[in-house]
């Protein structure tokens, strides 16, 4: 026995000593000593404690509650704190007998739990048991961590063939072929023990195919790889993996052609096609062998085309050509192709005219001929020359080639979106070749710029009708005429007001946007609506400015009534008494708009020259200053409703007796009203004689004077205005003021 384990044995001796414990034991299998190794799997049991209880005691509860790690590099095994990831599971109970009065608690290892004696080799379990209604015991557990056996590797690795892998030989190069996992432990290495194989072995035990791949054959190779493996405990084992790769059934890499004699112009161009290789199987790809200096021609790896990288001599070329499979670069075959560069007559035909670029009309009928050309040969037969056309496809189905006439194949729809992402510009290009060996050919570009026709008027949008106020002040928007045209582009018009504006045509439009605004009052006219003659022109829709189309449209704009306030009654009389005090209430309009809910505003607009009244809402009041002797004042009051000019306002007149204090004034003194306020009643009866009652004389001869004033303030400020245009409101003020007097004096 070492130190370690004397040590042990010395402390379990002392705490089993008699007399340790004052009272029974619950625990009397502790403190105990076992042994783990450390090769231990999860589930394992490490230890099976007895606890003894009672018969009427019951199931006692027994808890681990606490585990300290002991460190092998301590001779004493000092405690350390307590480890959070403790190997070990919580405590089970089982019941021995019936009646059950021992008990068994059994000790495991968790799941995942991995045990290395030389980080800790000593556990100290503290177990804590009680039985009901007794105190609780604590005991010890130690458990004592031994190094693990020698590291075993599984059957069929360890068996003397070893594990047998079966592989196509067309996997691709370094594919992962087999995988080494003895046994379910972590931190294995994998180490190869011979030599000679084209195999790779990963250190994770991950076995490759060779970086080229494995080579095409008939027969099946067989590839044997020993290994060595280790655990991180520096245990080991050995086996062995052999590898059979097994013929191909895919097709192999076959050139369809493996010889070409190839003839080429001489002066051909760089990246001309020269020829194609083609090549049946499986990930076929293409490379060119010889020669490599100079780099005459070069070849798409995939398709197999052959191009020339530069001008071309007179010069003979053999070419080889090799076609492989990518993933199995041993599948080949080569081709052999023979370049012929070959002279040739670099006299090509003569065409007049050698470029041809022209304006044709969108209207231009199709067979019509744009141009003939007049080519010759270097022979001079023209009848030996062909023509044809090149080009975009967009262009060149447009044209078409009758002989040496190049003639319009289709319309040319200035207006269409396909000539507009052309840019209304067609190129195209005309071959012409003559006969020999080789065919010589010229080309002759073409460039035709299509040019607009003004073809179709404006047109009118429909719902041509708006509804504004009738009091839409100036500038106020009705809407937008927003009329569209058929040729390109179509947005190019011109808007415009037939007659112009005027008082009987109170508008204007816009000359680009066709947006109508109010420009004079709407309410000046007896008329609900007005009709607008609206004249839509096109602009830039001909290559001729002046070729210009136009349209007539009818607006309809209605007029939206605004009602005028209504106020019961527009006339009253009142008499009232002048008091003390700094305003004294005289009366509260009657006053209603359409909507009821229309807020309405009130205004003295004539009558109040000495400011003796004063307005709050509808509410009319009297400033007391001390009059002498009674008068009248007769009050025009406006009454609108909603912001905004010009505005439909009513005028209620009212007329005031004042009487002072000191002078003797009538029983009552209560405002009286010509007009009760009930519910109109309106009858019908037809008189010989009309007697009008004396207040409605009394108004129509104020209404009379104050016509009269107004006129002749109106004439004075004609002449004022001429004079001296700033005393113009003085004037006017002037004239409302006299007109007031002369109707007090009158009442």
């Amino acid at each position: 026995m070492g130190a370690r384990g004397r040590l042990a044995f010395l402390l379990l001796l002392l705490l089993g000593a008699p007399g340790t414990f004052v009272r029974p034991a619950a625990l009397p299998d502790l403190p105990r000593l076992v042994t783990l190794s450390e090769d231990a799997a999860p589930g394992t049991r490490v230890a099976e404690v007895t606890v003894s209880c009672s018969a009427m005691q019951g199931s006692p509860n027994v808890t681990l509650v606490r585990v300290e790690p002991g460190t092998p590099t301590d001779p004493t095994v000092t405690p350390r704190t307590t480890e959070p990831g403790h190997p070990f599971n919580p405590i089970a109970i089982s019941a021995v007998g019936v009646p059950a009065t021992a008990f068994r608690a059994e000790v495991t290892l968790r799941a995942g739990a991995e045990l290395d004696a030389r980080r800790v080799n000593l556990y100290m379990l503290a177990l804590r048991a009680a039985c009901p209604g007794k105190e609780e015991v604590t005991k010890w557990l130690f458990v004592w961590v031994t190094a693990g056996h020698t590291l075993r590797c599984d059957a069929p690795f360890a068996s003397a063939g070893g594990d047998v892998v079966r592989v196509p030989a067309d996997v691709a190069p370094r594919a992962p072929l087999h995988v080494v996992l003895p046994q379910p432990l972590g931190g294995l290495t994998f180490r190869l023990r011979n030599d000679g194989t084209p195999l790779t072995l990963t250190p994770r035990g991950l076995v490759l195919a060779p970086a080229s791949g494995f080579s095409p054959s008939k027969d099946t190779q067989t590839f044997r790889l020993e290994m060595e493996v280790t655990d991180r405990h520096g245990h080991n084992c050995s086996g062995a993996v052999t590898v059979e790769v097994l013929p191909s059934h895919r097709p192999r890499v076959t050139i369809l052609e493996p010889r070409q004699d190839v003839t080429v112009p001489e002066g051909s161009g760089p990246l001309e096609v020269v020829t194609q290789v083609q090549a049946s199987g499986d990930n076929v790809h293409y490379a060119i062998l010889s020669p490599t200096v100079p780099a005459l021609f070069t070849i798409d790896e995939l398709t197999g085309v052959i191009r020339s990288t530069g001008r071309l001599e007179v010069a003979r070329v053999r070419l080889l050509v090799r076609a492989y499979n990518a993933l199995q670069p041993a599948d080949q075959a080569t081709a052999t192709i023979n370049v012929t560069v070959q002279g040739r007559d670099r006299q090509a035909p003569s065409c007049v005219p050698a470029l041809y670029v022209t304006q044709v009309r969108e209207t231009v009928s199709p067979g019509s001929t744009l141009v003939t050309l007049r080519c010759a040969s270097p022979a001079g037969a023209e009848g030996s020359l062909s023509y044809a056309l090149e080009g975009p496809p967009g262009s060149r189905s447009r044209f078409r080639m009758e002989g040496p006439r190049l003639q319009v194949n289709t319309t040319l729809d200035y207006d269409s979106q396909a000539m507009a992402a052309l840019g209304f510009q067609l190129t195209a290009t005309v071959v012409v070749t003559a006969g020999g060996q080789p065919p010589r050919s010229t080309r002759v570009p073409v460039l035709v710029t299509v040019t607009p026709v003004n073809e179709f008027p404006p047109e009118c949008p429909r719902g041509l009708t708006f509804t504004v106020l009738e009091t839409a002040p100036f500038g106020s928007v009705v809407g937008y005429v927003n009329g569209t045209d058929r040729d390109h582009p179509p947005d190019s018009l011109e808007y415009s007001l037939e007659g112009g504006s005027s008082p009987a045509q109170p508008f204007s439009i816009d000359m680009h946007s066709g947006e109508i605004r109010v420009v004079g009052p709407l309410g000046s006219l007896p008329r609900t609506s007005y009709r607008l003659p609206v004249r839509l022109t096109d602009t830039h829709n001909d290559l001729d400015p002046a070729n210009r189309r136009s349209r007539l449209c009818n607006v309809a704009v209605r007029l939206q009534a605004v009602p005028e306030p209504r106020c019961t009654p527009e006339v009253q009389e009142l008499w009232i008494t002048a008091g003390r005090g700094s305003r004294q209430p005289v009366t509260h309009l009657a006053c209603w708009g359409d909507p009821d809910t229309t807020a309405l505003s009130y205004a003295i607009v004539g009558g109040n020259e000495d400011g003796r009244f004063r307005l709050d809402g509808s509410a009319l009041s009297y400033v007391p200053d001390g009059l002498a002797e009674p008068r009248t004042f007769v009050l025009l009051v406006e009454v609108w409703g909603g912001p905004g000019a010009p505005r439909r306002s009513t005028v209620v007149a009212l007329v005031v007796h004042v009487t002072p204090r000191s002078t003797t004034v009538p029983a009552s003194t209560t405002a009286r009203h010509t007009t009760p306020r009930k519910k109109p009643l309106v009858v019908t009866r037809t008189e010989a004689v009309w007697r009008p009652p004396a207040w409605f004389v009394a108004v129509l001869t104020v209404s009379g004077v104050l016509l009269l004033a107004s006129l002749s303030c109106l004439a004075r400020s004609l002449v004022c205005s001429r004079r001296a245009p700033s005393k113009l409101l003085l004037a006017e003020r002037g004239c409302v003021q006299e007109g007031a007097r002369r109707a007090a004096l009158l009442t």
